[in-house]
């Protein structure tokens, strides 16, 4: 078995091992569908915008539904949603095999199936993703990812040749069979795959609340917004080679088709490499670093490419863009992971690849639009430009180191006993904690609280107020507001052990002779009397 800095490492783990494998098969499927699919419009549509909506129908739904999907891989119990999507995508991809075999397939139709196969895809997605968190241990996780990232560029690198050969020896329809089959062995493997749920005595949180968690959290938590902002600014700058590679091949080295699959394939094998040396980079380097390293080196690979004319140094060239593709990436994955608890960490992930993929459609377009009207060599330049920017950006906006923080739960909260017969859904709670704080420690006190305020609203308060008591000025208020007292035990159980350090310090600066004493109260309405007459008479609504 590989040893720990090895980048084989997470392979020690079966689970993890036997579901990658399944993984590969299904990732060459889906890319022969995809060489399937764009073959048959061009032969059942004469629009050149039918051909390119293939493409669309399948990344859109990964646009638009990532968020739903990451709120509900944290909700539910992952496993379970990831055979959802795979049977789901099972029985379309069977579907769309017999329509096309029986020749009963239409553009709109065709749109139609693949637009189901990217809501397949969106669904599996942040489940798997967050997964790997649950399969393999800390400290094997950015080795995990960037086995992931390796196994989808190995198939990318000879998933398209494989489906055109299977297109032009059998037609499409045999492509959609061939797709069909290798969701079997995924959903066998998920099967294998024996996940003991986590524990938890509260309700499920209903998914708009989910929603809305997920965007809070990440909100309130700097190191996943810079890892959102350098996601996007290497998507926007990066997508410039894949999206103007045929241009390279057909304008800039003077080739054809071949030569388009052979810079592909160099790619893919730099994607190999950069995965495998991944680890050994990130053992000797900061992850700060290493992601400078895959920005510079993926803008000199661009300016390569656009002055080279040679199709031997284009494909060195575009073996360092592969390298740095998945250098970049995968680091960025594993940082929001690791960034992350696990009741939030498939939402923050579906966020993060919501911006990158948001950059990289944006970078697509416009260094698309760059190359119609100043040529493929500009753009790549300008490419190359906005890389050195964003590796510039790391200067004010650096990761996270991985070891920084503990993120498990803190598991210190009890419920209180109360006095009250409170239902799950009683509310609205107002928790108000009094500290007694030294006058010559009210500045350390506030940039303490100023952290905590972050903390509290980011796991789900609302209304956070911190109050001074004027006749005692050394007594301060923190007080804030939880819609209900199920949502005040789910608040205070997603303190994380790294979290439990503000609360230490707190304590450290609190002189009273007991710990800051916390008032837990549910607030009530009043109605005098004549107001309740007013509730009473019959209103006049006019005629």
């Amino acid at each position: 078995m590989p040893d720990r800095s090895s980048p084989l490492a997470p392979f020690r783990h079966e689970t993890f091992r036997i579901i990658w494998i399944a993984s590969l098969a299904s990732n060459f499927g889906g890319l022969i569908q995809s060489v399937g699919a764009a073959w048959m419009m061009t032969s059942i549509s004469t629009s050149v915008n039918m051909v390119a909506l293939v493409q669309a129908s399948v990344t859109l739904p990964i646009m638009l539904f990532s968020l739903i999907s990451g709120a509900l891989a944290d909700s539910f119990d992952r496993r379970r949603i990831m055979l959802v999507a795979q049977l789901f995508m099972l029985v379309v991809s069977a579907l769309l095999t017999a329509f096309a075999w029986f020749g009963l397939i239409t553009p709109w139709l065709l749109l139609t199936f693949t637009f189901l196969i990217g809501c397949g895809t969106a669904l599996n997605n942040p489940a798997w993703q967050a997964s790997v968190g649950d399969i393999v241990p800390r400290e094997d996780l950015p080795g995990a990812v960037s086995l992931n990232s390796m196994g989808f560029n190995m198939t990318r690198s000879v998933g398209p040749a494989i489906g055109g050969v299977i297109v032009a020896a059998a037609g499409a329809a045999a492509a959609f069979a061939v797709n069909t089959l290798t969701y079997f062995a995924l959903i066998y493997a998920l099967l294998r795959w024996k996940r003991t749920p986590a524990l938890n005595a509260l309700p499920r949180e209903p998914l708009a609340r989910a929603v809305g968690a997920g965007l809070r959290y990440v909100a309130m938590s700097p190191n996943i917004l810079k890892v959102m902002l350098r996601g996007f600014l290497f998507g926007l700058s990066a997508s410039a080679i894949l999206a103007l590679l045929p241009l390279v091949a057909r304008d800039l080295v003077a080739g054809g088709p071949l030569t388009y699959g052979v810079l592909l394939g160099a790619f893919g094998i730099g994607a190999i490499g950069g995965a495998l040396l991944s680890a050994r980079l990130r053992e000797r380097l900061a992850g700060e670093a290493v992601v400078r390293i895959a920005f510079v080196g993926f803008g000199l690979s661009a300016v390569i490419a656009a002055v080279s004319r040679s199709e031997v140094l284009t494909s060195l060239a575009m073996l360092l863009s592969g390298a740095g593709w998945v250098l970049a990436l995968s680091l960025f994955n594993t940082t929001v992971q690791l960034s992350t608890p696990r009741w939030v960490v498939a939402r923050a992930l579906s966020l993060y690849q919501t911006t990158t993929f948001g950059g990289m459609a944006l970078g697509s377009w416009v260094w698309g639009l760059a190359a119609e009207n100043y040529g493929p060599a500009t753009a790549l330049v300008g490419s190359a430009a906005v890389m050195l920017v964003g590796a510039a950006v790391g200067l004010r906006f650096a990761l996270p180191e991985f070891k920084a923080l503990n993120l498990d739960p803190l598991g210190s909260f009890t419920e209180p006993m109360l006095k009250l017969d409170l239902k799950p859904r009683s509310g609205p709670i107002v928790v108000m904690i009094d500290y007694e704080i030294d006058p010559a420690d009210v500045e350390a006190f506030l940039s303490i609280m100023t952290e905590r305020r972050r903390v509290r609203i980011r796991d789900g308060a609302g209304q956070w107020t911190l109050m001074r008591d004027l006749e005692r000025p050394e007594i301060w208020t923190e007080t804030y507001h939880v819609p209900t007292w199920v949502e005040y035990v789910r608040h205070n159980q997603r303190r994380t052990k790294d979290d439990a350090a503000i609360y230490e310090q707190l304590r450290a600066l609190h002189c009273g002779e007991t710990a800051p004493y916390v008032h837990r109260m549910i607030e009530r309405q009043t109605i005098l009397p004549h107001e309740y007459e007013q509730f009473k008479r019959p209103v006049d609504i006019g005629h």
